[in-house]
């Protein structure tokens, strides 16, 4: 990681998926495909739920690239460079928050029965998680000073 330029919190944007509304019954089709209108390549995808209020996430990554998704309810995500915070609302199906690696992310459920999905370009690897903040806001600082504080995005 390097020699690869870290994200920037500034460069994050909600990207739309195709949602199709099917007329005779009122269905929802939302499509999510690797290597179209999510980046990469699709390794492993897992789904939160939890109780209103509730904090998950808190970690970054050295290498895993996720896109997010909230299907049902409404989930803020809270992003961080070590420099930078921005929050996005996912509220919407057709929706989703691309997070390259190297950003601290924390995810508040703010609506009862919430579900947020998450599409990842690897699979679980403990090692790549950063659990603690100090040590992120470190290994952040290291990176930036190294690569000048270019993104990658």
């Amino acid at each position: 990681m390097d020699h690869v330029r870290l994200a920037a919190v500034a460069d994050l944007r909600l990207t739309n998926v195709p949602r199709h509304v099917d007329v005779d019954d009122g269905g929802v089709l939302t499509v999510v495909e690797g290597g179209n209108n999510v980046a990469f390549r699709i390794a492993r995808v897992f789904t939160l739920h939890a109780p209103i209020g509730a904090i998950r996430g808190m970690h970054a990554h050295r290498r895993c690239t996720q896109f997010m998704i909230c299907p049902q309810g409404e989930v803020k995500i809270s992003c961080e460079d070590a420099v930078e915070q921005k929050t996005f609302l996912l509220d919407r199906n057709d929706v989703g928050l691309l997070i390259p690696p190297s950003i601290w992310i924390s995810e508040e459920f703010r609506r009862d029965k919430s579900l947020l999905v998450v599409v990842c370009d690897r699979p679980y690897e403990a090692d790549d998680y950063i659990r603690d903040y100090g040590e992120f806001r470190t290994w952040r600082n290291e990176r930036n000073a190294r690569t000048e504080g270019n993104s990658i995005l």
